[in-house]
């Protein structure tokens, strides 16, 4: 097997670019860090330019060159963040400067409420140009005296205008009749509309073009929806790079990196259309696009709808703007600027906000996930500030945000998502970068670090960006942690334990192709135009019943085949197709179904069949033929994986109910890969697993991807399935491989799934030492104990971050053929000399480690060293949300034989 081979042989790509911050330090701080950088095992940096005092200005260009003369000696790879603030789109703040008519431009409402008949009516629309934050009264305020046309000046804007004035009659307290809106916008002169104003209740709609009261964050940002607004970001940064390292570009100089751009309409990721009050993205030639998508040829009458409750008229029209504004986005954003890249010979990656689920919203989001990165080389997400933590995987928890984060979201659905992408996009080459680790705190070491790795591997992520290596002088409050820390980080020694972990995982898990059962719809297109079901609830029954899927979006499935009663995309083959309820889908996907339904995919709705088109047209005779088809099922939410194994949708089987057991299968030409991992932050899974046997191959390995070593496996055959047993500790992974000319490549035969009997507990008087990172190798004596316990209690070290070395001698009464060691809850990076050998580093569960052939009967002596992180010294904002661990062991040491 060619990949396993090349992994064995260090061989391996490399599949790591972490952020490399820039300040304006100096050449030899930059020379340096790139130099622990490369020493660490990666080959690549994304340098990251927002703290940067002067991007792409001169001394961003000395900097950089810095930087690109050390990765052309070392042979690494630069990516460039490519912007001066965060989020891209400031295009280094020309828009503001030079280009102000391509700033975001948003639709707001103005609304007021009257009764009638009145003939003649006057109706005082202006207030609607009314700035954002602006009083147009002095009640409860200090007056002051002012010229009162100055007043007027300061209160109303004068870059906004009204482009329609709409009339609706009033069916309740807050809803209208779609059938009743009326067009006043001739009606309008000077701020006023005059109308006669019918019996009853009626509401008036004001709408207005406006620049102004949008996020905060991004005022003076790029409209994405603008092709000329992006040129600007291409002009000011991409081609600026070009200028000066066009010799390096698909070399050395590997492409750009977008951070989280945005629409940016509000703040927050709840910003779902007709369901939170808000200004609307807009740009000048919107109006006639949604004419040219629609039937009504009076646009201005149809846009209250886009705010206003009117049943399924307003659900129409909120599905049209959405699904064009998406499009738009996709074509003048990112489209074009990963179509430059390709023609400069660099790729274009990055990704958007996706938190609590805005990736399918305005405001943080950029309402289509699969649309918004579509144009770019990778797919692309990110986990930052405790996003995703063991065990928070139910509901939402409190964390750093006010809203909290949706754990069920970032468990069971943000990576799938991702990689999906990565899978169903022929561009990305089954390649997903998710950017790790950032703005956790220093309490974050490397055991959640790999934690957070296997979560993103086991789902199919294969390219990491850590966030991050500051050179600011420690401590840099931006953000922790920071991997080295100028040498204050006492586990940055043991980095590369991680890299290169994360390099041969990676490098299996590449060049191949994903295997699953099933494929769960995307529910943007639903969440637009009516009641909806989030994807990640089904995802979350199938990935606790080891079914594996991708997420498809309706764009991929219209146009997907179905073969052999698979739906094919890309390289991906389903056999099942899984639809989380839906009020509307679109009328076209609707048929689709059926088409597909009758080519014998099995199609599963959940809770229940769509009521109608996402656009209004009649689609009733392709639901009721969806009714009553063979193929097609209605299932319950908490049925679905039962009714999914009944019907043989699934690959592995495990041999008892197992909610925290992750897998992923891969597979390549000449073999195939199952990585699975133990999510349960406290408790062992042991079980039996089930799975295809491979034609013409027997046997399978354990591939122990830290000390990079091939194992045979015992399993039995049942027909054409193999079955294993596996034993994985909390927080352990492991790959099974099956594969040709394997069985060359076999290690010696580890005891590591060996069953001992006996066990000899390490007891007595433990000497202890303390060293900092910066003090390391030198340690200062600091007692001795008899009793394993936290160190990091109040009458002791509460404050210490660095190495605890602890040291005892012990006998035994006969020296057995195989035996390991044990640590129990060491905190957290753990290496092992016995007898003088260092048997091992463990940066993770399970701390075991071979003993064997190291054991003498009398005087042995075994040195520990456990090595915490930097929080008890820091102490920092982000850590309160990590729960503070012990410092050094805590339990006991002993020898399994």
């Amino acid at each position: 097997m060619r990949k396993m081979t090349e992994v064995l042989e260090n061989r391996e790509n490399n599949y790591i670019l972490p952020f490399f911050w820039q300040h304006g330090e100096e050449e030899l701080v930059l020379r340096e860090h790139m130099q622990i950088i490369d020493e660490s095992g990666i080959k690549a940096v994304c340098v990251e330019s927002r703290p940067h005092p002067d991007f792409v200005g001169p001394q961003w260009w000395t900097d950089l060159d810095i930087i690109m003369d050390e990765a052309r000696n070392r042979k690494m790879k630069v990516w460039i963040l490519d912007d001066s603030h965060f989020p891209t789109g400031y295009a280094a703040g020309r828009i503001k400067t030079d280009y102000p008519q391509y700033q975001k431009q948003f639709l707001k409402i103005h609304q007021q409420d009257f009764v009638g008949p009145q003939l003649q009516a006057g109706i005082l629309v202006k207030w609607a140009l009314q700035r954002p934050g602006q009083r147009g009264i002095s009640v409860g305020v200090e007056q002051v005296k002012s010229d009162h046309e100055g007043e007027q000046k300061q209160v109303f804007s004068a870059k906004d205008r009204i482009v329609g004035v709409v009339a609706a009659r009033k069916t309740g307290p807050d809803e209208i009749d779609p059938d009743s809106l009326v067009d006043l916008t001739s009606q309008l002169h000077e701020g006023t509309v005059q109308w006669d104003l019918p019996e009853g209740r009626w509401r008036i709609f004001t709408l207005v073009l406006t620049y102004d009261g949008g996020e905060k964050a991004t005022e003076g940002y790029l409209n994405p929806i603008v092709p000329e607004a992006t040129q600007v970001l291409i002009d000011t940064v991409y081609e600026a790079h070009y200028d000066r390292y066009k010799d390096d570009f698909g070399s050395t100089l590997a492409g750009f990196f977008s951070d989280e751009p945005r629409f940016g309409n509000v703040k927050g990721p709840l910003a779902s259309i007709g369901r939170l009050d808000m200004i609307l993205p807009w740009c000048e030639d919107l109006q006639d696009m949604l004419k040219q998508e629609g039937s009504d040829d009076d646009v201005i009458r149809s846009l209250p709808l886009l705010w206003a409750n009117a049943g399924v008229k307003g659900q129409e029209m909120r599905y049209r703007y959405m699904d064009l504004i998406t499009r738009l986005y996709a074509e003048h954003f990112t489209d074009r600027l990963g179509e430059w890249c390709r023609a400069h010979g660099v790729e274009y990656i990055g990704h958007v906000i996706e938190d609590n689920n805005a990736h399918a919203r305005l405001g943080y989001g950029t309402g289509h996930f699969y649309r918004s990165l579509w144009g770019q080389d990778m797919s692309g997400i990110d986990v930052v500030l405790h996003q995703i933590l063991p065990g928070m995987d139910d509901g939402y928890y409190k964390s750093f945000t006010s809203t909290g984060w949706d754990g069920e979201f970032f468990h069971y659905g943000m990576a799938k998502m991702g990689t999906s992408l990565g899978h169903l996009d022929p561009k990305k080459h089954g390649r997903t970068m998710c950017e790790v680790y950032g703005a956790y705190g220093f309490g974050e070491g490397l055991k959640l670090m790999k934690w957070l790795t296997d979560h993103m591997l086991v789902r199919g992520v294969n390219h990491f960006v850590p966030h991050a290596f500051s050179p600011k002088k420690y401590p840099d409050p931006d953000c922790p942690p920071h991997l080295y820390a100028n040498g204050y980080d006492p586990q940055y020694r043991y980095l590369p334990i991680l890299t290169y972990y994360m390099n041969r995982v990676s490098h299996l898990l590449s060049d191949g192709v994903h295997v699953a059962p099933a494929a769960i719809l995307y529910h943007a297109e639903a969440e637009w135009a009516g009641e909806y079901m989030l994807f990640q609830k089904p995802a979350r029954e199938l990935t606790q019943n080891q079914i594996d899927f991708d997420i498809v979006p309706s764009d991929l499935v219209i146009s997907a085949q179905v073969k052999d009663g698979k739906l094919q995309m890309n390289r991906e083959q389903f056999p099942a197709l899984i639809i989380p309820y839906a009020e509307a889908l679109p009328s076209q996907l609707i048929a689709q179904l059926v088409a597909y339904a009758e080519a014998g995919l099995q199609v599963y709705f959940v809770d229940g069949l769509p009521a109608r088109s996402s656009e209004g047209e009649d689609c009733t005779s392709e639901l009721s033929d969806l009714k009553k088809h063979k193929s097609v099922s209605i299932v319950e939410l908490d049925e679905l994986a039962t009714r999914l194994r009944s019907d043989h949708v699934y690959e592995i089987t495990v041999s008892e109910y197992q909610p925290y057991l992750r897998y992923y299968h891969y597979r390549h030409n000449d073999g195939e890969v199952y990585m699975f991992f133990n999510e349960d932050p406290a408790k062992a899974i042991e079980t039996t697993i089930t799975v295809p046997a491979l034609k013409g191959v027997d046997e399978m390995y354990i591939y122990n991807a830290f000390a990079n070593t091939l194992s045979p496996l015992h399993t039995s055959m049942y027909g054409n399935k193999q079955s294993f047993s596996l034993r994985l500790e909390k927080y352990e992974s492991v790959l099974i491989v099956q594969g040709t000319a394997l069985s060359e490549e076999i290690a010696e035969v580890s005891t590591a799934h060996c069953s001992y009997t006996n066990l000899h507990e390490i007891t007595g008087e433990w000497k202890l030492s303390l060293a900092t990172a910066k003090q390391y190798p030198k340690f200062s004596a600091y007692g001795t104990c008899a009793e394993l316990t936290s160190l990091a209690v109040p009458t002791m070290l509460p404050e210490f971050s660095g190495t605890v070395r602890y040291e005892i001698e012990f006998d035994m009464h006969e020296v057995p053929a195989a035996a390991r060691l044990v640590i129990h809850e060491p905190y957290e990076v753990a290496q092992v000399w016995l007898n003088g050998h260092d048997i091992g580093t463990r940066i993770c569960p399970p701390y075991a480690y071979e003993a064997s052939g190291y054991l003498e009967l009398k005087g042995n002596r075994l040195v520990i060293e456990v090595t915490n992180t930097l929080v008890k010294e820091q102490q920092d904002f982000l850590s309160q949300f990590l729960i503070q661990e012990p410092t050094g062991i805590v339990g006991n040491v002993y020898l399994q034989y």
